[in-house]
């Protein structure tokens, strides 16, 4: 995943490019290949601390009253926080507090969800469009594309923010964000909570939410949520280069003792940790973005004595379904209607494998249609008649070994090759360590000499012209069959 790809979009809009929002970099900007620290070949200029900050706090948060900036100031200055990247806020006035607190209403939303698609210029020679399965699948090249052709023309874009998201190519995509939608993601998750028997509510200033990450450079910030009494959250990387003493990770997470933690299962797993273990006292945790384990699981439950809620879903589609166990996803109750397709494009059966397509009408700035989303599955039922997805075979996690034993996770890897202009690639790399790498355009020599100084392992590097000549389908990005020492099996 990149930076920005996690689909519990669990704050609030940024100004900036994150994924809870945000994504505004200024024109006198860095350029995101731009190296910020001379003595460090890796260094990326968007990740350098407040290299694309544009707004103030009173237009980050219309609502701002003085105790809330009070508690902004606390946690943006605390002793031992890591260097915070940007800032960011919601920017939402007091009435789309209110609104964001509500869900959607369900009723007809998708005849008005197809009817709003039939205006959209990708679908303007398409006709005829009588009902749902005469739109044809659409899937991320096509955005990428021209995503304003998915973009309702009359879209109050005064409201619009946009993120990105690397997806399966690698190939960013600029996704148009709506800010109430984005606020409404949070009292999603806030219902989960509550549906898992977990009551969250503002208490005292403990951090209402921290979003963790665990990679070399990334996006970090603190920031409040209006609608949830103006208390704190933050986004925070665990890895150990983000402090400034080996001590810092944990006196700022003690002191801030989230009540919820969210992050994807490489970062949740480094809460296992011993310096963070017996510190944290989360009401639940969040998992998105990653397959997540059922050992892992068990251990995060065991560790914390809370429930582990796995969300699956998209940047583009928003979250699709849950699950607090591990079987099959619940297709949430919102504005989302999931179809399986063969490779031709048709439905199968319920209880038959193929493609997960959604249909999505959460972004009132992105009304998908039978969004191919590249991971498998397939449908089931629950007892109450709820539709589930099983067997769902999704995006995968990968870690490369260095040359000195250690682990480094894909992400890093994925900021290297998107900053030096690939594409889309596969990374595979051999038992004994060498990687070798296909890109789809990009600098072939300044990619091989960044992922040589990442892994320090040997690295070859082709260059192919077209994404569709690394593969058709959703081709496995990462694969490494190294093993690191003392370890027992490959990291994938």
């Amino acid at each position: 995943m990149s930076d920005s790809d996690d689909p519990l979009l669990p704050a609030a809009s940024a100004t900036v490019h994150d994924p809870d929002g945000s994504s505004l970099r200024p024109a006198d900007g860095p350029d995101p290949g731009e190296t910020s620290d001379p003595d460090d070949p890796l260094a990326l200029g968007e990740y350098r601390p407040g290299s694309a900050a544009v707004l103030t706090d009173a237009e980050r948060w219309p609502t701002l009253d003085a105790e809330a900036a009070a508690r902004l100031h606390r946690w943006r200055t605390h002793p031992a926080a890591p260097a915070w990247v940007h800032a960011t806020g919601d920017r939402l006035t007091a009435e789309a507090v209110d609104r964001a607190r509500r869900p959607l209403p369900l009723d007809g939303w998708l005849d008005e969800h197809l009817e709003t698609a039939r205006e959209l210029p990708f679908y303007r020679r398409r006709t005829p469009l009588a009902t749902l399965t005469d739109f044809p699948p659409i899937g991320r090249a096509d955005l990428a594309a021209d995503v304003s052709a998915f973009v309702p023309l009359d879209a109050d874009l005064d409201r619009m923010l946009h993120g990105t998201s690397s997806g399966s190519t690698g190939a960013a995509l600029v996704i148009p964000d709506d800010v109430e939608e984005v606020a409404r993601g949070f009292h999603l998750l806030v219902d989960l909570a509550r549906r898992a028997g977990v009551e969250w509510t503002p208490d005292a200033e403990r951090l209402a939410l921290v979003w963790v990450l665990q990679q070399r450079q990334a996006f970090t910030y603190v920031s409040l949520i209006s609608g949830f009494a103006h208390r704190a959250m933050a986004r925070v990387n665990l890895d150990a280069r983000a402090w400034r003493t080996a001590s810092d990770r944990s006196g700022f997470l003690a002191d801030a003792n989230p009540q919820v933690i969210s992050g994807n299962p490489t970062s949740l797993a480094e809460l296992l940790s011993d310096d963070l273990r017996d510190v944290l006292r989360p009401l639940a945790l969040f998992s998105g973005a990653m397959a997540l384990s059922g050992p892992l699981r068990a251990r995060l439950e065991a560790a914390f004595s809370c429930p582990v809620i796995d969300v699956y879903g998209l940047h583009e589609t928003r979250p699709i379904a849950a699950r607090t166990d591990d079987g099959p996803f619940r297709v949430l109750d919102r504005r989302v209607h999931v179809e399986i397709l063969d490779a031709g494009g048709a439905p199968v059966p319920d209880g038959e494998m193929g493609e997960i397509t959604v249909t999505a009408g959460e972004n009132p700035l992105l009304p998908l249609v039978r969004y191919r989303t590249g991971d498998v599955g397939r449908l089931v039922r629950f007892s109450d008649g709820a539709v589930g997805i099983a067997d769902l075979e999704g995006r995968e996690h990968t870690e490369f070994v260095t040359g000195s034993g250690a682990r480094a996770p894909s992400v890093d890897l994925t900021q290297q090759l998107q900053s030096h202009g690939a594409l889309g690639w596969s990374v595979v790399q051999a038992a004994d360590g060498a990687v070798e790498v296909t890109v789809a355009g990009g600098d072939a020599r300044l990619i091989r000499g960044a992922l040589r100084a990442l892994l320090d392992q040997p690295v070859e590097v082709e260059r192919v012209e077209r994404l569709i000549d690394l593969g058709e389908g959703k081709p496995r990005r990462f694969v490494s069959h190294a093993v690191a020492p003392g370890r027992g099996t490959a990291p994938t």
